[in-house]
């Protein structure tokens, strides 16, 4: 996908372009002797497991320190993304008990490592936000999961998420995601 004439902000990143600008940035890091561990999660995850064309940024529950924000806006400016292409925005909704263990290396450079955790806990924190392209999401993700029934998954979500209110809705919400998603 083309950007365009330059300072001209794109909708969107596909999988490729997000994979580019993150070697860039690793290649910036280095050059800065910086080093960064993203967790990546939204719809960058669904993009680079090929469950959704595009996303609008990359999202990480990493806190970005000052100077690795800069190095961001940098690559950024390069390709007229906006300044937040990458971005710390998710990490307050990271679900309790998030096991970095568990996740998956997804890139790897001497100055970068991205990671993505499980499907089931990128389920749950789409189940938290809720928004309308969460719904397609989740449909996308269920199969994924590993959930073995909805009841299981909304337990799930409230041992992630402890301090949500009890949603007496929320289990047919999730069969019907199922039923969507095959399962």
């Amino acid at each position: 996908m083309s950007h365009g004439t330059p300072g001209r902000v794109p909708v969107v990143l596909n999988k490729a372009e997000i994979l580019d600008h993150l070697t860039e940035l690793a290649d910036e890091l280095a050059g800065r002797s910086l080093s960064c561990r993203l967790v990546v999660v939204g719809g960058s995850y669904l993009a680079l497991h090929d469950l959704r064309e595009s996303t609008a940024d990359v999202d990480s529950l990493t806190r970005l320190t000052k100077e690795v924000k800069s190095v961001v806006r940098q690559v950024g400016e390069r390709h007229g993304l906006k300044a937040s292409w990458l971005n710390d925005s998710a990490a307050m909704f990271s679900p309790a008990g998030l096991d970095l263990d568990n996740c998956e290396v997804v890139y790897e450079h001497s100055h970068l490592t991205v990671l993505c955790p499980p499907a089931q806990q990128i389920f749950l924190m789409k189940l938290l936000a809720s928004r309308a392209p969460d719904h397609d999401d989740m449909i996308a993700l269920w199969p994924r999961c590993g959930f073995v029934s909805a009841p299981a998954a909304v337990d799930a979500y409230y041992l992630a998420y402890p301090f949500e209110e009890h949603d007496p809705f929320l289990v047919d919400y999730v069969q019907q995601i199922a039923e969507l998603a095959g399962g």
